[in-house]
């Protein structure tokens, strides 16, 4: 899916996550869309209208008193132009003159001239966006019709830690392709239980086992089947990426906390999909106190962990439609083939983590799909068009 012909106003306001603009006006140009950028003059404080320009081929606005465009009327073809307004990072202060009717400046003014979709990715300090007046202006503009897109939770630039995270490019990415070019509700009535990210196996208070999972393919494949009208269940590992919005997020810790939480949802589910790279083994003992080094070298004793795809595809009431997933580094094809038929899977989706780009922490990604007796491949694009691919897939086993 592209977003050919679709036009964006990529509105920038003054915060450091403007940063990560240059990044997602490449990642919607990948997608085929037109692009032009407004930035508000705190915004330039933070990344230049150079680099903004040169990333979208477009030369950047920022002056609502700009004689040459105001001569016709600039702002109002501005936004009678764009089919999607996306202010990012949208700022406290940002949000406070929207939800207030100002239009001090180019980008304000556009969202009040305009008839497109407007889109905001709230980015501030966690106290800012915890603030009441802060949630009274979000939920203002929520009444108004505009989409809130975030914010995600995590380590912040002033060293907080909480909710005010501008989502990433690709979740925005996500966001705009879903509200511009939505996919059939091929999956409407149908739950979907998704697990994703890595598990962690404590050893002692402070240390634990795990792997290099982002969650990123197993959050995209939340956001398509919400896109095709899914109720999505997400079962999360630890990850430092926010779950798509209207999703039922489930976190846990340990693979027994994601098997419990599997056992629990998969009945309840038409379809249960493992993404998670869930680990095969944890201590047979965890210590209650940090384990001291002792000598040269140190033997830990693990044990197996459950098979959380496995067990969902032997239950004999109320089985969902089971996807599996598998990451391997060689024989591809052999060992997902082996695992369809071993785990009695009705799909797998095999990819090869050796790649370099591709799998795990990249935003990219290349699958084959196996069931039954057939495989389809699907080559190297990133993991939000992937995820729509491989739902979209599976929804026509089901129809």
């Amino acid at each position: 899916m592209n977003l050919a012909g679709k036009k964006i106003v990529l509105g920038i306001s003054g915060g450091i996550a403007a940063y990560k603009c240059a990044e997602l006006v490449r990642r919607l140009k990948e997608q085929h869309c037109e692009v032009k950028v407004v930035m508000t003059d705190s915004a330039k404080h933070f990344i230049t209208p150079l680099t903004m320009q040169a990333v979208s081929g477009e030369p950047v606005s920022d002056s609502l008193l700009d004689p040459q465009a105001e001569a016709a009327m600039g702002h109002i073809e501005f936004a009678k132009w764009a089919d999607l307004i996306l202010i990012a990072p949208a700022t406290c202060n940002t949000i406070a003159k929207m939800a207030n009717g100002i239009a001090d400046d180019l980008l304000t003014t556009l969202v009040l001239a305009t008839p497109a979709k407007v889109a905001i990715a709230p980015a501030m300090n966690q106290q800012m966006y915890a603030h009441p007046a802060t949630q009274k202006n979000l939920t203002t503009l929520s009444t108004y019709g505009v989409a809130i897109w975030g914010p995600g939770s995590g380590e912040q630039a002033c060293g907080d830690v909480g909710k005010g995270r501008m989502l990433e490019p690709m979740e925005l990415l996500a966001h705009c392709i879903t509200t511009l070019k939505p996919a059939p509700k091929l999956l409407d009535g149908r739950t979907v239980t998704i697990t994703a990210g890595p598990t962690r196996e404590a050893l002692d208070p402070v240390r634990y086992i795990t792997n290099h999972s982002s969650g990123k393919m197993g959050y995209a494949l939340a956001q398509a089947a919400l896109a095709l009208g899914a109720t999505v269940n997400l079962i999360s590992g630890p990850v430092n990426i926010a779950a798509p919005q209207d999703v039922n997020l489930t976190s846990v810790s340990s693979a027994s906390e994601m098997h419990d939480a599997a056992l629990k949802l998969a009945p309840l589910s038409d379809i249960f999909i493992g993404c998670a790279a869930v680990a095969d083994y944890r201590a047979a003992d965890i210590a209650d106190q940090k384990i001291k080094k002792q000598g040269d070298e140190m033997t830990l004793t693990l044990v197996k962990n459950p098979d959380i795809i496995a067990s969902v595809a032997a239950l004999q009431d109320k089985r969902p439609y089971t996807v599996g997933f598998a990451a391997e580094t060689q024989d591809i094809q052999q060992y997902a083939q082996g695992k369809l038929k071993n785990k009695n899977l009705d799909m797998i989706c095999a990819n090869d983590v050796s790649q370099e780009g591709l799998g795990f922490n990249s935003d990219n990604n290349a699958l084959t799909l196996f069931w039954e007796n057939e495989q389809r491949t699907l080559p190297t694009s990133s993991k939000t068009e992937l995820a729509l691919t491989v739902i979209k897939a599976i929804a026509g086993k089901l129809s």
